[in-house]
């Protein structure tokens, strides 16, 4: 068993990104998740990496873009206004198909917001992140171990699927210090033929490009880039489950919001209340298997959210409306708290026991 070091969260991403194989940063400051870029300015010179501090978030993804299409691995990463400043690159990536890792280390919105944790990018993360008809694959990490495991599944998964993976943390899960246990065994990176690197006058030129002016042409290209997608959806949807083999109501939670959420239900237990937790792992895809199980006997269903309300329609969708999916929240930063969740879990199970 390997040692473990005490690691803020950040930190866990970099080096993981670091193991994964990633030479290549391009990012912008900006709180809660600056300590990635501070981390990868330290570390990549000393092992012939390259860091780079671009003059704007939008300089930044345009970089990735660029080493994403010679086939290495490379990431970025920033918070929230950030990300949407990242927009139109992310676009482009998708419609390139280009592999690449984005970190998003939410803080409160809308607009500059604040400085405090938030999950209130769920909608932008899950829905696409920009303009056009495409997907991310999105890692919802609940721990500093999970920041550095899902790093480098979301490298592994960008590579297998040709696609974008974004890390979607909140800032709670970047600032906070846990052990971390840092041996990955990390998959060999699939070959890259696509790849413009260059012919050698042995091959046909690669062309990575986003423009396709003749209608049937993108028509096809979305429609194959969806099978791809459905590929995704069919095969690493992710999930935990916790004391969900009997419960009569089920919590809905991820990053944050499903630790608290695990304090609360551990109390509705010894209440005498049948609480449970499904703790969505990946975002997109949204593990719809175990909502439809848990809808076929649970009472009622809560999302506990740090937002005004964002994937609690995922969860509606999921159990197909079948039974009542009531909101816990907290927004602009704070944290609801387990006394909060617990009064929720009571409420809802007044409310199951009435129908």
């Amino acid at each position: 068993m390997a040692d473990k070091v005490l690691m803020k969260g950040n930190e866990a991403i970099a080096e993981a990104a670091i193991l994964a194989g990633c030479r290549h940063y391009f990012g912008y400051p900006i709180t809660p998740q600056t300590e990635i870029a501070a981390y990868m300015a330290k570390k990549m010179p000393k092992i012939g990496g390259c860091f780079l501090q671009a003059e704007s978030e939008i300089a930044a993804i345009n970089m990735v873009y660029g080493v994403a299409s010679t086939g290495k691995r490379v990431m970025t990463s920033s918070s929230s206004p950030g990300i949407s400043l990242k927009g139109e690159g992310l676009s482009y990536m998708a419609g390139s198909d280009l592999p690449a890792l984005v970190v998003n280390v939410q803080r409160g919105g809308p607009g500059l917001g604040g400085i405090q944790p938030s999950q209130s990018d769920y909608f932008q993360a899950t829905k696409g992140g920009a303009h056009g008809d495409f997907h991310m694959i999105v890692l919802a990490p609940a721990s500093v171990q999970e920041m550095a495991e899902l790093t480098v599944k979301g490298f592994e998964l960008a590579d297998k699927y040709r696609m974008t993976s974004m890390i979607l943390a909140d800032g709670t899960m970047g600032q906070m210090m846990e052990p971390v246990e840092l041996d990955f065994d990390v998959k060999e990176r699939p070959a890259t033929p696509w790849a413009t690197t260059g012919t050698k006058m042995e091959r046909e030129h690669n062309i990575v490009n986003s423009l396709s002016l003749v209608a049937e042409e993108l028509e096809r290209l979305n429609f194959e880039r969806y099978e791809r997608y459905k590929a995704v959806e069919e095969n690493e949807a992710m999930y935990e489950e916790f004391m969900t083999e009997d419960a009569d109501i089920i919590v809905a939670a991820f990053g944050i919001a499903s630790r608290v959420s695990k304090n609360a239900i551990v109390e509705a237990r010894k209440q005498g209340i049948k609480a449970g937790l499904i703790r969505p792992i990946t975002l997109w895809p949204f593990p719809k298997a175990p909502f439809e199980k848990a809808a076929k006997t649970a009472k009622a269903f809560i999302s506990v959210e740090l937002s005004m309300g964002q994937m609690i329609e995922d969860v509606k969708l999921a159990t197909g409306c079948k039974v009542p999916v009531t909101l816990c929240n907290r927004a602009g930063g704070m944290i609801p708290s387990p006394e909060q969740v617990l009064e929720a879990i009571i409420e809802a199970d007044k409310l199951g026991g009435a129908k």
